[in-house]
């Protein structure tokens, strides 16, 4: 292994995958990406339904197939499996561990491409026994990936993000049928019409303005799952007979990395801050991908580990010029942040389709952007829904005297 890499990639999923084809494409020949799972690959590796593919490989694909094909287009040379980051220190010296123990290396460069881990039980703060078979979306996969069975067959799915469907899919692979969706607000958070796919094709119902109270063991045998206890919005509760739980989504970013570098993080979305070309506010520190808020597909994430990877091929060739100031870019209330977080002057120009925010919460209206007070873009009207990339395209005032820029957004009353 490389002690002192060109670039040094975290995480192997889409994202850095992605970023090692790009940097590859570019000519940088000195990359090492670690990866703390055997193979590379990320989340796609335990996804066995047809969902992947078609936004970059332009044909429908498996989870494993696609995690395949990106693996395909990265130097094996490159790649270390089973390698996991324990520390990144203020000079990117980074502390790896593998079966040979502990070692140290010294990029240049370097991309946090960590993605995203679910809430499980525990953070969500949900009451009762301690039974079998309470899970969450990413150890049912990895369960039905290495043993192509599972020990349940009437589970309970709580969420109804994209992956919540991708574990009803998931089930459906493996013969079993989810007994009931429960979701907290009164419309899925996927995108429609994911709840008619539930619905009539996968025959699951969703009990919506629901949240599962409290877990119940069998009476007869305290490690047997037997029901869940849900309590709707008026405070009727109901039980629901199930012998597994499966917790989906409420991601959270893996950023863990970054707990002796909190500045560099956005406090709303919890993960990296970034610039337009993907940069932390630490010289040669990049992020991209999940990592840098809740969750996105894999083909996204693939995009802007492309993007990320030209950047830091740019800056390894000396194209960069240096930045010597910030623009924050400021979300405010019901908007709750935006990727970049800030823009750095001078610097490149946006990319195509690389500023997005996420909402705090349901609201229907009117984007704004403000350059120190004045407003100098609005966008069409639109219904924003939380757990939704919604992609700005304005066109930018000179920044070369501005101190922040305000996103807002000016509703209309009507979620």
């Amino acid at each position: 292994m490389n002690a002192d890499p060109d670039v040094l990639i975290v995480g192997a999923g889409p994202a850095g995958l992605a970023a090692a084809h790009s940097l590859k494409r570019h000519g940088v020949e000195n990359v090492l990406v670690v990866e703390r799972e055997p193979e590379a690959g990320g989340i796609p590796r335990f996804c066995p339904h047809p969902t992947f593919g078609l936004p970059d490989f332009f044909r429908p694909m498996s989870g494993p197939a696609y995690a395949a094909k990106w693996r395909s287009l990265v130097d094996p040379g490159w790649i270390s499996g089973a390698t996991t980051v324990t520390a990144i220190g203020p000079g990117l010296e980074t502390t790896i561990s593998t079966a040979d123990g502990l070692s140290m290396v010294r990029p240049k460069r370097l991309l946090l491409a960590t993605g995203i881990r679910e809430t499980p039980r525990s953070a969500r703060l949900v009451s009762g026994d301690r039974p079998r078979n309470v899970l969450t979306t990413g150890a049912v996969q990895r369960l039905l990936a290495e043993t192509h069975r599972l020990p349940f067959v009437r589970p309970l799915v709580v969420g109804t993000e994209l992956v919540s469907f991708s574990a009803l899919l998931s089930l459906r692979e493996a013969g079993v049928r989810a007994v009931a969706m429960i979701e907290a607000g009164d419309r899925i958070v996927a995108r429609r019409p994911a709840d008619v796919l539930a619905g009539l094709i996968l025959k699951t119902p969703i009990r919506y303005l629901s949240r599962v109270e409290r877990i119940n063991a069998a009476t007869e045998d305290a490690s047997r799952l037997a029901s869940v206890t849900i309590e709707d919005n008026r405070g009727v509760k109901t039980e629901i007979a199930c012998d597994a739980v499966i917790f989906t989504g409420a991601f959270v970013p893996e950023a863990s990395l970054l707990g002796g570098l909190l500045t560099l993080c956005n406090t709303r979305s919890r993960g990296p801050a970034i610039d337009q070309s993907w940069r932390l506010g630490q010289a040669g520190l990049y992020a991209a991908g999940n990592v840098l808020r809740s969750v996105e597909t894999a083909a996204w994430a693939a995009r802007e580990g492309t993007l990320a990877g030209d950047a830091i091929a740019a800056d390894h060739f000396g194209k960069t010029l240096p930045s010597e100031r910030r623009v924050a870019i400021i979300a405010d209330d019901p908007v709750a942040f935006s990727t970049p977080s800030f823009f750095a002057v001078p610097g490149p120009p946006l990319g195509p389709l690389q500023l997005s925010i996420r909402m705090a919460r349901a609201a229907r209206g009117t984007v704004t952007l403000s350059a120190d007070a004045r407003t100098f873009w609005r966008s069409p009207g639109m219904t924003a829904l939380p757990e939704r990339r919604i992609v700005l395209r304005p066109s930018f005032p000179d920044l070369a005297n501005v101190q922040d820029i305000r996103i807002g957004f000016e509703t209309d009353g009507r979620a």
